[in-house]
């Protein structure tokens, strides 16, 4: 078993780590990295500096749909006959992407963030571009599916939040875990709701939940997709709940001491970032919305804030404890 960093061109987090598995007919791949030349060249000479050749890999399983993990699947399989595989819920996103013009995505866009609250302005500039959709997979995964690598327990731990689909993969076999993007060691995963305003769905929650159950499985040597490998997942995940708890206790507060509901981009301007708000470019103001925007809707499955129905924008705000 082995990594390869494989890098993101122009983005903070530096690179997906890509990780190789040996099998008798082929090494498998969790994940393949961003879809870009040099990116390409990265994972192709890095199994190559570890005595693999990109034509024999036999499998590439996604941990999620985002373009850092599935943009290289296609070009994989188009080099060596590879299945794709992802959990069922991101592929039936990866279809509909496939499916959804250019001209929709901006027009989806413009709207969402129009009922967030986001003047006509920060509306224009924080709509970012739309990377092409990835390879649509050949086999879908569910909760508990083992993955077509003999000799090995490789299985799929469904853990929903930073996308619907999103999976942990156990090694059963070694006590190890394949994270993606789900517990990191130092950094957060985004979740977010899109639309903004969704009722249907609660992905912070689920995410919660998720670490729960990777909790549950013990003091695994857990594999991320960023960063670097770390000891003892379930206490890192433990951390991670923490943290959400907390920021979902300030938030709670904050609307408390409002007299009015706030639109979500107000909520959003009033988070604490990584930096102030004025700080944040565009296209990471629209993302710390639809972060804001899934704290919302977990006080509201909580029954501890309630959303306001409005001309221009939907609105919340704190109920009585």
């Amino acid at each position: 078993m082995w990594s390869v960093p494989v890098p993101i061109p122009g983005n903070p987090l530096g690179y997906t780590l890509v990780y190789a598995i040996e099998s008798p007919r082929g090494p498998v791949l969790v994940d393949a990295g961003w879809n870009h030349p040099d990116a390409w060249a990265a994972l192709s000479g890095g199994l190559a500096a570890l005595g693999l050749d990109v034509s024999t890999v036999s499998g590439v399983v996604v941990t999620h749909f985002h373009p850092d993990h599935a943009g290289l699947a296609g070009q994989v399989r188009q080099a060596s006959g590879a299945w794709i595989a992802m959990h069922e819920n991101d592929a039936a996103l990866v279809r509909l992407m496939n499916e959804f013009a250019a001209r929709e995505h901006a027009a989806f866009q413009t709207d969402m963030l129009r009922r967030a609250g986001a003047g006509p302005d920060e509306a224009a500039e924080a709509m970012g571009e739309r990377p092409p959709p990835p390879a649509l997979p050949d086999r879908e995964l569910r909760d508990g599916d083992l993955v077509d690598l003999p000799g090995r327990k490789l299985r799929a731990v469904h853990t929903p939040g930073h996308t619907p689909g999103h999976i942990c993969l156990h090694l059963e076999d070694a006590d190890r875990l394949f994270t993606g993007d789900h517990v990191l060691p130092d950094i957060t995963p985004h979740v977010g709701i899109y639309p903004y305003d969704r009722e249907d769905v609660d992905p912070l929650g689920e995410f919660l939940d998720s670490l729960d159950r990777v909790r549950d499985l013990g003091p695994l040597d857990a594999l991320p997709a960023h960063e670097w490998i770390f000891p003892d997942v379930a206490a890192r995940a433990a951390e991670i709940r923490h943290h959400h708890e907390e920021k979902l206790e300030r938030l709670r507060a904050l609307l408390a001491q409002r007299p009015q509901p706030l639109t979500i981009w107000e909520v959003a301007a009033m988070m604490t970032w990584n930096r102030p708000w004025d700080e944040l470019a565009p296209a990471l103001r629209g993302m710390a919305a639809g972060e804001a925007a899934a704290h919302l809707r977990a006080l509201e499955a909580r029954g501890q804030v309630r959303r306001v129905a409005g001309v221009d924008a939907v609105r919340f705000h704190a109920l009585d404890s």
